[in-house]
């Protein structure tokens, strides 16, 4: 791996954990356990876009676990990997699919996979289907949420680019 993508790669980990743990500072008023905003996909957006699935699935992995040491405990961390996970899965193979202009379309598809793997690692730790119930809420969450950090990767990659030209 050529330094320079080694860098960027530490760097977007660096700012991932950061957005990460000062997030999980911030308390929504959701009544829905474990629905937060997920700023810090904005960089895994950012990286899927810029260097790659396989790169940005490394920041992703790094991210969760080193953010979940620091500030979660191990069920966190299974929710958050089972979430960050899913959401990589639908966002690598559905890139091909989207243009620059439509990445928060790709963003609201990743934050539906999100959310569909929490909510599996809920029902299988809990043993019932009925956490389901949150699955509405959820939904709604993913779209509004994934339209936000979408955007403003997107604004990002679209600035990016005129500063290029």
């Amino acid at each position: 791996m050529k330094t320079k993508k080694l860098t960027t790669m530490a760097m977007l980990t660096a700012v991932s954990m950061i957005i990460f743990l000062v997030e999980a500072q911030i308390p929504l008023p959701v009544p829905v356990p474990g629905v937060k905003l997920g700023v810090a996909n904005v960089i895994t957006l950012f990286a899927l876009w810029t260097l790659g699935a396989r790169e940005a699935g490394a920041i992703l992995l790094i991210r969760v676990v080193l953010g979940n040491i620091v500030a979660g405990s191990f069920s966190a961390m299974l929710f958050s990997l089972a979430g960050g996970g899913l959401c990589w899965v639908v966002m690598s193979l559905m890139k091909p699919l989207f243009s620059l202009r439509q990445l928060w379309v790709l963003s609201i598809f990743g934050a539906l996979g999100h959310n569909a793997g929490q909510l599996a690692v809920a029902i299988g730790i809990s043993g019932t289907v009925s956490v389901a119930v949150y699955a509405p809420v959820l939904v709604i969450a993913g779209i509004v949420t994934g339209c936000f950090t979408g955007k403003c990767a997107q604004l990002v990659l679209e600035h990016m680019e005129k500063l290029k030209r």
